[in-house]
């Protein structure tokens, strides 16, 4: 599953992990996203779409 929201585009982030001796390592953020079915130009279409597009009225 490509974690990427088909309304908003929003994808994956980086960052760091840091520890308690504060070194710094690269991690990911992955976007919570769901697999719905929601109107698009009349049609209803399958994809992925994240928690906040679900949550607001954007998917129709």
């Amino acid at each position: 599953m490509s974690r990427v929201c088909s309304i908003c585009g929003k994808g994956q982030a980086s960052g760091n992990n840091v520890s308690h001796s504060n070194r710094k390592t690269r991690r990911t953020f992955k976007v919570n996203v769901q697999k719905v079915s929601y109107v698009e130009n009349g049609k209803e279409v399958n994809g992925y779409v994240c928690a906040r597009c679900l949550k607001s009225a954007e998917r129709v």
